[in-house]
């Protein structure tokens, strides 16, 4: 009964499914009609010997049927369709073949965890999407600054940030959120928070627990891959200066006006988020970087366990060279420093490939830099190399403008073009990728 009842809500007035079924049905009994006249079988021989007088009449009568059913079978299906997509999901009416080719393409994609934070490892993940579904960000969860450090401190929740900025990035229509999701309170209490770390917050209020909140917020922004924390413990970076001096905190590293020698944790052995560790082992590439190098990439590295994943994974592996130094940070790295100071915390002869931008920045942009401390980093890396590392070079710059918050007016800002640094990781590794892809 409760069958029919389903089955009774299809022929319903007004939801426009009964005209096209209808129109449907009668287009197939047309396309049958014509098949049985051009046979001529004995099943309608009756009906074949009222409507066919001449062989040449039957042919053309025969064709006319076949064609017109079949027609209408074809217009029928696809105004049904629209009809039952309108009604289901409006904004993937015209998208069908998109759909398609992410859900039954894309799906079968190669499994790519890539580990960052911040917004390098958004510009990643934006042409990664591109490639396939199977994408795991494994992000860093030690920020203690801005919106992410108050929710913090307030909520004791772990700093959703970056986790928010790659959720945008995977999102399957990033235009349509990215704008809601980033914006930022400008007054009262809410000042300086993003709506989007404020969902996430309020999700795992509802959830229980941080990563419930990251899965769901997945859910409502329908994202390509999935976005992981490298762990769920509470801890905070901490530097260990050429001074002597020890900074604690992620946002006081880059203004303590001294190189790093050493990065730990402010506790000893946190546990990697399990997940992590998994999707790790099943990976067939892994891509560090681009993010700020002691601040973003290394930390992932310091949770437990996921170093040694990474060393015995068999899966192909690259490490992507930032465009810039950052102040406070990087000052003065070449691309070889970048590379010895992530050395003391992975074994670099795991590494298959390093990528470096060849692209020269605009003089424009290069003053505006310098003024911040920082240049385009000094490519001095050559093969052979002591690691056996791969190194390719390619066009990778792009430029963009971003407001720089709170108050100060938007400002171009270069930044890893996503589709080409996808499209050059693709070619590294042809055997991973099918004809099928967009590249």
């Amino acid at each position: 009964m409760a069958t029919l009842v389903r089955l009774g809500r299809w022929l319903h007035p007004g939801i426009g499914v009964k005209r096209w079924l209808a129109l449907v049905i009668v287009s197939l009994g047309l396309f049958i009609l014509g098949l049985f006249v051009l046979l001529g079988q004995n099943l309608v021989r009756a009906v074949y010997n009222i409507v066919a007088p001449s062989a040449l009449s039957t042919l053309l009568l025969a064709v006319s049927l076949i064609m017109l059913g079949a027609v209408g079978v074809l217009f029928g299906v696809q105004r049904l369709s629209r009809s039952i997509v309108r009604a289901i999901a409006a904004p993937a009416e015209g998208r069908m073949g998109e759909i398609l080719f992410e859900k039954r393409l894309l799906s079968r994609g190669p499994r790519i965890v890539a580990i960052g934070g911040g917004t390098g490892l958004s510009s990643l993940l934006r042409g990664l999407k591109q490639l396939t579904t199977n994408v795991t960000a494994v992000v860093t969860v030690m920020d203690d600054g801005g919106s992410s450090g108050r929710l913090r401190q307030e909520l004791n929740i772990l700093p959703p940030g970056d986790i928010r900025n790659c959720l945008i990035a995977l999102a399957e229509d990033e235009s349509q959120i990215s704008q809601l999701f980033n914006h930022r309170f400008q007054g009262g209490t809410l000042q300086g928070h993003s709506l989007g770390n404020l969902v996430i917050a309020g999700l795992q209020e509802m959830t229980g627990s941080f990563d419930r909140a990251i899965e769901e917020m997945s859910t409502l922004l329908n994202t390509r891959g999935q976005v992981l924390p490298a762990t769920l413990a509470h801890a905070e970076l901490v530097a260990e200066l050429e001074d002597g001096r020890l900074i604690q905190g992620e946002s006081r590293i880059p203004k303590a006006g001294s190189r790093v020698r050493r990065m730990r944790l402010s506790r000893p052995d946190v546990p990697a988020y399990p997940k992590v560790l998994e999707e790790i082992r099943q990976a067939d590439l892994i891509i560090l970087g681009p993010g700020s190098l002691f601040t973003s990439v290394i930390p992932n590295l310091l949770v437990a366990g996921v170093r040694e994943a990474i060393e015995r994974s068999p899966a192909k592996k690259f490490y992507i060279m930032n465009l810039m130094t950052q102040p406070g940070e990087t000052t003065g790295f070449t691309a070889k420093d970048h590379l010895h100071a992530l050395g003391d915390y992975l074994d670099l002869r795991s590494l298959d490939f390093v990528v470096l931008n060849k692209q020269p920045v605009p003089t424009e942009l290069l003053s505006q830099y310098a003024q911040e401390g920082s240049v385009p980093v000094a490519d001095d890396l050559s093969e052979p190399n002591e690691w056996g590392i791969t190194i390719v070079r390619a066009d990778l710059l792009e430029i963009v403008t971003l407001p720089r918050w709170p108050l100060e007016a938007q400002a171009p800002t270069v930044k890893h073009n996503s589709k080409e640094l996808a499209r050059v990781i693709a070619r590294c590794v042809p055997e991973l990728f099918q004809s099928w892809t967009r590249w």
